[in-house]
């Protein structure tokens, strides 16, 4: 820890999924100009070396690697490279994730429509998509005799949104996952290694762009929904992740570990009366 500023993170492997998204995008190049050093993990070569360009065209460090997160041999692979090339690691995050259509029940559809196949596929990508990245790179965390694991969950996980069924239980098992694994690694690991996850609200990315909004920019009735159930009347932005994220890596939240952090504007706790 540095004593003076318990906020630095210069010099800091972090490892991060699924960085090429909206949101995971932005936080990638804030982790960079705080001086962290990134080691980017995707499916797409093509995404993830534009991000790795684009940090070093702003003087950060980033390398790209490549696999799907839901492959445990491809990842075990990357986790070998890592170690080659780095040694260790002192922060993962996980973010890959996301839903698909055949996962989602619509209004004019029942449970009974459910197709048990896309589901799969949603929690295979949520759920397996976060365990798997941390049993491939926990032993990069424990070289470094220290480590923190950030997860991202989801508001759908604490309050299950209608449609997105596959999408809110797989985001619920990451809230279980961050609480139990939280206790796993500082009760066998100790004190030093910290798991936690953040739940951001409503933010629009190109996933539910088209479910919250139309085409001329105006709220659908999903989206009217949202807003008015969140105090701050408005979706969140990619910056509005930043200040939790950075206390959540650094050593200023030391004694904070199985925390889930909202970034909701207020959805949460929200009641409607």
């Amino acid at each position: 820890m540095n004593p003076t500023n318990p906020f630095d993170l210069s010099g800091r492997k972090v490892l991060f999924s699924g960085a090429t998204g909206v949101l995971g995008t932005s936080m990638a190049l804030y982790l960079a100009q705080q001086g962290a050093e990134l080691l980017l993990l995707g499916r797409s070569p093509q995404k993830v070396n534009a991000l790795r360009d684009q940090i070093l065209a702003q003087g950060g460090k980033a390398w790209g690697y490549y696999a799907d997160v839901t492959d445990e041999k491809s990842l075990e692979k990357v986790a070998q490279l890592v170690s080659a090339q780095h040694e260790s690691i002192a922060i993962l995050i996980n973010a890959a994730g996301g839903n698909m259509p055949g996962a989602v029940i619509r209004p004019e559809q029942t449970f009974l429509d459910l197709d048990t196949e896309a589901l799969k596929q949603v929690v295979d990508l949520n759920y397996l998509g976060t365990v798997f990245p941390i049993k491939a790179f926990l032993p990069l965390l424990l070289k470094n005799n220290s480590g923190t694991i950030l997860n991202i969950s989801s508001m759908a996980a604490s309050r299950p949104m209608t449609r997105v069924m596959g999408y809110a239980s797989s985001k619920a098992a990451i809230d279980n996952l961050t609480k139990w694994l939280a206790v796993e690694l500082a009760t066998k690991y100790g004190p030093s290694f910290r798991v936690n996850a953040l739940a951001p609200g409503f933010f629009l990315t190109e996933q539910n762009r088209t479910l919250l909004t139309e085409i001329d920019g105006s709220l659908t009735q999903r989206g009217n929904q949202i807003i008015s159930h969140t105090p701050m009347n408005r979706f969140g932005q990619p910056e509005d992740l930043l200040g939790a994220l950075h206390w959540l890596c650094s050593d200023a939240s030391s004694f904070v570990t199985g925390s889930v952090v909202a970034v909701d504007g207020g959805f949460s706790a929200y009641a409607g009366v």
